[in-house]
């Protein structure tokens, strides 16, 4: 069955056929598609399309479709997609009264408004991700609240910081995350069914009483722009392609900290996998596979958009394409969501590495500068000075507290003996959290 061919004599060739079927891609929408559905009947029983009859047996008809089958069970069956694979057995069970059913409907409007009503429920499940790995990661820090590691600027010693305050770092950049997704549901919240094909429908269903059944805030304002809009799509994909950035950020920072030449952390053997060759190996694969899996999602945000940027007005077939984009990107950053967070949960911090590594008095030469400038030396005069006693320690293979510091300036003579103890460098900057 096809909802289009009363105009065509011919059948469509078997090639074009595979191309042009979409319902191993949008079975996923069959639960959203019988509710909008439903909602579009009580709207024709309301303008006087349907009798009472003819809607009861459309709606009973409908929840029974959802109760019979699965998204994977809709796939197997020879349908084009997910409007024909409902309307036609919803035909076989109830008859002639399931053909009045897309009356003022356009699939154009109709896939439209499932979308937005998958993507609705989408962005509460990556919200609930992104939540549970902040949680993760604040929990991650308070266990090793005490723990002071290097920062890095060019992937260089610069200064000693906390491991809290490295892990709150991705707090920050996954609550911005969080935010975007929540600020997008407004956009989102946006009901198109009622706009039909194109220019909006004959008969006058009540929009706003689907729209409320449906959980929809309000209706889109221009059936044109409605029945082709994707900006919610595009949204989506930007915002898990920016929230995948941070994930593989993290990432690359752990696979780093977790070499033998760091030997910061060390990852759980839940989340790391060995070598077929080397039995010494233990390979950071799940931190590996979440930096490819961004890599991957950013190439379905520039796909998706570059597809967008061509189409005309209206609707076009071009954009059955967004579900197959939107669901890789959506399995993507689930899946690695959970995954780094399982890893966050796991992971076993080696305090005698990173004390080793965060004692390096070189990292204190900041302090020192300003402990000048506090004496009344213009900052630029401490960088020089601090930079000539810097360059003698290294020089002498000596850490920056080993060499007599008054040689450089006399105002050194008041320095504390601990002034360089990377705990005192930590807890005089402002922003360094100390977490329970």
């Amino acid at each position: 069955m096809k909802l289009w061919h009363g105009r065509f004599e011919e059948e469509s060739d078997p090639v074009f056929e595979k191309m042009n079927r979409s319902l191993g891609i949008d079975a996923v929408l069959l639960e959203v598609d019988i509710r909008a559905s439903r909602a579009h009947a009580r709207a024709l029983l309301g303008c006087g399309v349907l009798s009472q009859e003819e809607w009861k047996a459309i709606d009973q008809g409908l929840e029974q479709i959802l109760s019979e089958y699965t998204p994977d069970q809709v796939k197997a069956t020879p349908y084009e997609d997910i409007h024909t694979f409902v309307e036609a057995t919803l035909a076989s069970k109830i008859g002639p009264a399931a053909g009045k059913l897309h009356t003022g409907r356009s699939r154009n409007d109709q896939v439209a408004t499932d979308f937005r009503l998958y993507v609705r429920k989408a962005v509460g499940l990556v919200l609930a991700d992104i939540e549970a790995l902040e949680l993760a990661l604040i929990e991650c820090g308070a266990r090793h609240s005490d723990v002071i590691i290097p920062a890095y600027t060019p992937l260089r010693r610069a200064q000693p910081i906390r491991w809290s305050h490295s892990c709150l770092a991705f707090v920050e950049m996954f609550g911005r995350d969080r935010e975007r997704l929540e600020q997008s549901l407004g956009r989102i919240d946006v009901m198109p069914l009622g706009s039909g094909a194109v220019a909006g429908s004959n008969f006058p269903v009540d929009r706003e009483a689907m729209a409320k059944e449906l959980g929809f805030k309000r209706i889109s304002a221009n059936s044109l722009d409605a029945t082709c809009d994707r900006d919610f799509v595009l949204e989506f994909l930007s915002n898990v392609a920016i929230a995948m950035a941070h994930a593989s950020r993290l990432a690359e920072d752990w696979i780093i900290y977790s070499t033998e030449e760091f030997g910061f952390i060390e990852l759980s053997e839940k989340v790391t996998t060995g070598s077929s060759l080397m039995p010494q190996k233990k390979n950071p694969d799940s931190l590996e596979l979440i930096r490819a899996k961004a890599a991957m999602t950013a190439g379905l945000l520039s796909g998706f958009l570059s597809l967008m940027k061509g189409l005309p007005t209206g609707y076009n077939k071009d954009l059955q394409e967004d579900k197959e984009a939107f669901l890789k990107a959506f399995e993507n950053v689930r899946l690695c969501l959970t995954v780094l967070r399982l890893t966050v949960r796991t992971i076993t911090v080696k305090t005698d590495r990173t004390q080793k590594a965060a004692a390096d008095s070189f990292m204190g030469a900041t302090d020192l500068a300003d402990f000048l400038v506090m004496k009344g030396v213009p900052f630029r005069t401490a960088h020089e000075i601090v930079g000539r006693a810097v360059r003698e320690a290294v020089d002498q293979n000596k850490q920056l507290g080993e060499i007599p510091l008054t040689t450089y300036s006399p105002l050194f003579e008041g320095l504390p003996a601990d002034y360089l103890a990377p705990e005192n460098i930590v807890n005089r900057k402002g922003h360094s959290p100390v977490l329970p």
